[in-house]
């Protein structure tokens, strides 16, 4: 049996419900010899007779008549796909399988997860939070939301926000060792290292007036994520630089002191990236409402 064309499928169900060839014609927009040709394609590629013919009626054979139920039935399942794809374009709907690094996940993205989830409660989520880059399609994610700088790669991104660095040290330690006066101070501190980064013990920090220092640090501790690093800083083992949204409220209750606050580092990006060009409902609007999440006084 060849190849069978699934697009004949539609021509011959428009004419057995139209009840004849000219009929076909003019429901389907196309000539009367090609709806002919088509159904007559159609029986060799099946290699049986769907019609029998004559000049004043056509009837489906038996073979015909079987086959005709069984195309209504794949064409209505086919239709009921695609009435569903259009829906998942335009209402949020199913599982938002999703990731982001284990500190902004939990301090940010959960919170406003669960906020979403209580405006669709139609929804489902997965959040998986992990501090190494996921293979979005490979491990079939909806939606990752990454810091920082976006390597090149063929997936979709748009930018949500931005954080600052902050260098902090907790009380206890800058009774301890002494609070830096100088940038040339740091060197001499205790530095608590995220491996995560490319070079985790240097930093540039620009000055007041534009000029740019580069600082090697000297590591006593090291940490293979953010809020590990978090957790050494606030119990005294020495400075390092956290994100903004981390160390915010410690700042502000006094568990944590911004040091040398006159020079600063680079602004970093918060940002969504998916896979393909349109992405479904459901991450569209959870972009938008993690957007307004961020972008919300306070």
């Amino acid at each position: 049996m060849a190849e069978v064309n699934l697009n004949r499928l539609s021509v011959f169900t428009a004419l057995v419900r139209a009840g004849s060839f000219t009929a076909a014609a003019d429901v389907l927009g196309m000539t009367k010899a090609m709806v002919s040709q088509h159904i007559a394609r159609l029986e060799s590629e099946l290699g049986v007779t769907l019609l029998s013919r004559s000049t004043r009626r056509m009837t489906l054979t038996e073979a015909g008549s079987t086959f005709h139920a069984s195309c209504l039935s794949i064409l209505a399942e086919a239709n009921a796909a695609i009435a569903q794809v259009g829906r998942s374009q335009e209402q949020p709907s199913g599982t938002l399988r999703l990731t982001a690094t284990g500190d902004y996940g939990t301090a940010v993205v959960a919170p406003a997860l669960a906020q979403f989830l209580r405006e669709h409660p139609s929804l489902q989520a997965d959040l998986v939070l992990n501090d190494h880059m996921s293979d979005l399609i490979a491990e079939r994610f909806d939606l990752a939301i990454r810091m920082g700088w976006l390597r090149d790669s063929n997936l979709r991104s748009t930018r949500l926000s931005t954080f600052r660095q902050l260098m902090v040290a907790a009380p206890a330690y800058l009774a301890r060792c002494g609070q830096p006066r100088l940038i040339t101070d740091l060197a001499s501190h205790d530095w608590v290292a995220l491996t995560l980064l490319a070079t985790p013990l240097r930093w540039t920090f620009t000055a007041p007036d534009g000029t740019r220092r580069t600082v090697r640090m000297r590591q006593r501790v090291q940490a293979n994520n953010v809020t590990t690093a978090h957790a050494l800083v606030r119990h005294g083992a020495g400075v390092s630089v956290l994100p903004d949204y981390l160390v915010t409220e410690d700042i502000r209750q006094g568990k944590l002191v911004v040091l040398m606050a006159q020079y600063s580092l680079p602004v970093c990006g918060i940002y969504a990236v998916y896979p393909g060009r349109q992405p479904p409902a459901k991450v569209r609007a959870f972009i938008d409402h993690l957007r307004a999440t961020l972008a919300a006084p306070g």
